[in-house]
């Protein structure tokens, strides 16, 4: 009884902090044009299209194999893709007038500031997160697989492939997801669609991309508390970093499961 009112008194301050984000980037934008929204055209809507529809293919590909055969080198040439990714999208900003990195914020905030404040919002984020993931294990059952990345982590027989999986999810991955979803798709979508349509479309983008029904929810709210982080702070560094300890801290609970309850 007493878990179960910590867990909702939990929830409801996630939920109180979020939406506070929420009411104060809508107040403090309420009227203003950003620079970026702005600029935003027709060559970064095509640059989103074809994300997209890059996502979707890859998507229903992987929604057709039946059994995982997710390995290192995948990672690798993932990585690999995304850092591509996003130095053609730096490029066409750079070509299209914009500074990245401040419109990025990459140099609005301290590093202390930074860490801080990534840390105090994913705290906030992990009752919202551990109540979505309830209500998915409710509707479909104990018995759902785990996401590939898990069960690559788990699976790996070397400490050498286990230490790649987490420098890698704690460094490239936070890079260019928060890069690609949070900075330019979202910002795309809220150019076109306003700022709470764009957040929920980026969010679920952000989710269905990871091909884990089970943690679509979770996933959901989790791109959505990063979008938040990186709208009310103004730096994708906050979010990149909460992105960062949430892997760390994820791979880190798997590495010990007789000590951290899965």
């Amino acid at each position: 009884m007493v878990d179960s009112l910590l867990n909702t008194l939990l929830v409801l301050a996630g939920l109180y902090v979020y939406l506070s984000l929420y009411r104060q980037v809508t107040v403090r934008h309420n009227g203003a044009a950003e620079l970026g929204e702005r600029r935003l055209g027709l060559p970064e809507a095509v640059a989103a299209i074809l994300l997209i529809g890059w996502f979707a293919l890859n998507v229903l590909a992987a929604s057709k194999v039946q059994t995982s055969s997710f390995q290192t080198r995948d990672l690798l040439i993932t990585g690999a893709f995304s850092l591509a990714v996003i130095t053609i999208l730096t490029l066409l900003l750079e070509l299209r007038g914009f500074s990245v990195l401040s419109l990025g914020g990459f140099a609005r905030l301290g590093f202390g500031r930074i860490v801080s404040t990534a840390a105090v919002l994913l705290f906030a984020a992990y009752p919202l997160l551990l109540a979505a993931d309830g209500i998915s294990r409710w509707l479909l059952g104990e018995g759902a697989g785990r996401q590939q990345i898990v069960e690559m982590f788990t699976g790996s027989e070397t400490l050498q492939q286990r230490i790649l999986i987490i420098v890698l999810a704690i460094t490239i991955a936070p890079f260019a997801e928060e890069f690609i979803f949070r900075f330019f798709l979202y910002g795309v979508f809220k150019r076109y669609l306003g700022r709470g349509p764009g957040l929920v479309l980026n969010s679920l983008l952000f989710a269905a991309v990871h091909v884990h029904l089970p943690s679509l929810g979770p996933l959901f709210i989790l791109g959505a508390c990063f979008t938040l982080a990186y709208e009310w702070s103004g730096s994708i560094l906050v979010s990149m970093t909460m992105h960062a300890l949430f892997n760390f801290l994820s791979l880190s609970a798997l590495a010990f499961p007789n000590l951290v309850p899965q």
